[in-house]
């Protein structure tokens, strides 16, 4: 862990990244990638210390309120957030200016933060987004080895909404010949039917490979699953996207649960709900 004075922090979209790099050491994660030029190693994790101070200055001077949102790129409950609190205390800030905020997580560390979601959420809106990936523990403790398991996730939704606090889930990546199976995708669907998710967010039975972390996660496959990385490289050569032979079957069961429950599932309608803020207390209700 290294610490750095950020000189700015929120997008016009409304999204902030507090921490660079990532722990849980998730065999497939896209943010290895060489595009992302990290010029240090992905598991030193890079500290805005700043953050809290850069935030409270966007939030005054804002004339209108938004979501905010976090952890698109690393993950804001990082093992160093239980010593340093950067997510809770810009979801303090979030909570005391009154704007609406969203996460992204793997970890059941978020619950510690469950305060400061249900008063985001009395007051704008607040929602949890939750990746799940992996029915199976004990392939979850290879594949994703430093963070709490899919099944651990589930609970962690479970808790979300019976405090009223609205969640999806992205069930995505699929890796090809490992978590594409039937039994994989039906179990993960059975959590957020169960979990009563708004919305699953899911880009297609499949996963992407770059430059970066393509290497890394061969080298993870050579490790566990001698032989695998050489049917990847067989099938799918250097693509970027990467495919399940099952996506079409997938998909279509995919869509066709969502739609008998209500469920949101197309990304761009689960983006728009995501950003959109409620103006007054009976707009709250609705969520």
């Amino acid at each position: 862990m290294h610490e750095v004075n950020a000189k700015s922090l929120l997008s016009n979209q409304g999204s902030m990244n507090l921490y660079r790099g990532c722990a849980h050491g998730c065999v497939y994660c896209d943010s290895r990638s060489l595009c992302y030029q990290f010029t240090h190693p992905f598991e030193d994790i890079e500290v805005k210390r700043n953050a809290p101070e850069l935030l409270e200055t966007i939030l005054r001077k804002k004339r209108k309120r938004i979501m905010i949102g976090t952890g698109s790129m690393s993950d804001p409950y990082q093992p160093c957030e239980e010593e340093l609190c950067l997510t809770r205390r810009c979801l303090e800030l979030i909570d005391r200016y009154g704007f609406g905020a969203t996460v992204i997580t793997k970890s059941d560390h978020v619950l510690r933060d469950m305060d400061l979601f249900a008063s985001i959420h009395r007051k704008a809106k607040s929602v949890l987004q939750m990746t799940l990936t992996v029915a199976d523990d004990d392939l979850s403790r290879i594949l994703e080895p430093n963070v709490c398991p899919s099944s651990r996730r589930y609970e962690v939704l479970k808790e979300f909404r019976r405090q009223g606090i609205p969640t999806v889930a992205w069930m995505t990546p699929f890796l090809p010949f490992l978590t594409d199976t039937d039994e994989n995708f039906e179990q993960l669907m059975d959590w957020c039917l169960d979990a009563g998710v708004r919305g699953i967010i899911c880009f297609g039975t499949g996963m992407t490979l770059r430059d970066g972390n393509r290497e890394y996660y061969y080298r993870a496959l050579d490790r566990h699953f001698p032989g695998l990385s050489e049917r990847y490289r067989e099938v799918y050569g250097n693509a970027y996207e990467v495919v399940s032979e099952r996506s079409d079957r997938l998909m279509k069961r995919f869509r066709t649960l969502c739609e008998a429950h209500g469920i949101l599932h197309d990304p761009e309608r689960c983006f728009a709900w995501l950003r959109e803020l409620p103006e007054n207390e009976a707009q709250i209700s609705l969520f």
